[in-house]
């Protein structure tokens, strides 16, 4: 065989093996990040759609149901209340419908959690990109603003604030924003490293020798670049800025009564678990698997995402 010959003959061979790219959705159809992703779109629905939800029952969060409770205020029947008219139980003390709490609760901790999300990876994403594309003085600075953040105690940062603005305020609002403000440090120091590396690409450097401003080399080869990576760090940091919600709530310091959460239902069965477990469990349940599918969801992305981290 010639050498012309041959060389037809490697090239064949070199594209037959070379992987061909698997889409990301495929990842999603194991049965585990499957069940996962059913778990948080049954969620997301029942937050957007939780008045239709609660009236399928004829309740709502905010009607008290004497009738369901004992002379201790505890409910009557077998775990919690629970009934074909109240079918999660009712909540000690008050009667309310626990199926509206917890379908209701959705609202406020998803929001809470997506937006706190979002607000983090903003902030965090033009931080990290300034940082690693202009380097120096601007790094530095970014650098210590990222260690001071850090530093602070978010949980008593988080109660002070409470205690400084007044009752009025909207507090799914104020927990956004401190949420937000204390979880761009992490996104930032990671999209940084990324473009430090990015802007050092051949391709980079010539396009900033041909005249091509910051803005352009911003939108059009950095940030696709770190898209992934911003993605992912995302949708695994959510489950975090979920519990953040429920954590404040369940200290006393994030949405006030009546405003159904997660976070304060859980704290407020502290004080009944011995006399009616049953009233921790709907909740907490629904916080937990909540969280856990989102990580699901998170792994599942990174290794679909990540070619390194293809098994």
């Amino acid at each position: 065989m010639t050498t012309s010959d041959a060389r037809p003959a490697e090239a064949s061979v070199s594209r037959d093996e070379r992987p061909s790219r698997v889409p990301v959705w495929r990842a999603f159809l194991r049965p585990v990040p499957a069940t996962a992703a059913l778990i948080v779109a049954v969620s997301l629905l029942a937050a957007v759609f939780a008045p239709q939800l609660s009236a399928l029952s004829g309740n709502d969060p905010f009607t008290y149901h004497a009738d369901t409770l004992g002379p201790d205020t505890a409910p009557l029947g077998v775990l919690g209340g629970v009934s074909g008219e109240h079918w999660f139980g009712v909540e000690p003390g008050t009667g309310r419908d626990l199926f509206s709490l917890v379908v209701y609760g959705a609202r406020v901790s998803l929001l809470v959690g997506i937006a706190s999300t979002v607000l983090a990876t903003i902030i965090g994403v033009l931080l990290g990109i300034i940082a690693g594309a202009v380097g120096g003085a601007v790094e530095k600075l970014v650098d210590f603003a990222t260690d001071v953040t850090l530093g602070f105690p978010f949980l008593i940062f988080a109660i002070a604030l409470s205690a400084l603005f007044p009752l009025e305020m909207p507090r799914a609002l104020l927990l956004t924003a401190v949420i937000g403000m204390f979880g761009w440090p992490g996104i930032a120091r990671v999209v940084a490293a990324e473009t430090r590396v990015i802007v050092r690409q051949p391709y980079v450097v010539a396009s900033r020798v041909m005249g091509a401003r910051f803005p352009h080399v911003f939108r059009h080869q950095v940030l696709p670049n770190v898209a992934s990576t911003v993605i992912v760090y995302s949708c695994i940091s959510l489950p975090g800025r979920i519990s953040a919600e429920a954590t404040l709530s369940f200290l006393g310091v994030g949405v006030l009564p009546p405003t159904p959460s997660w976070g304060r239902s859980i704290g407020d069965a502290i004080s009944w678990l011995l006399v009616d477990p049953a009233f921790l469990l709907f909740p907490a349940a629904a916080l937990f698997l909540v969280t856990f599918s989102f990580n699901i969801l998170g792994d599942t992305l990174r290794d679909a995402l990540d070619p390194r981290g293809a098994r």
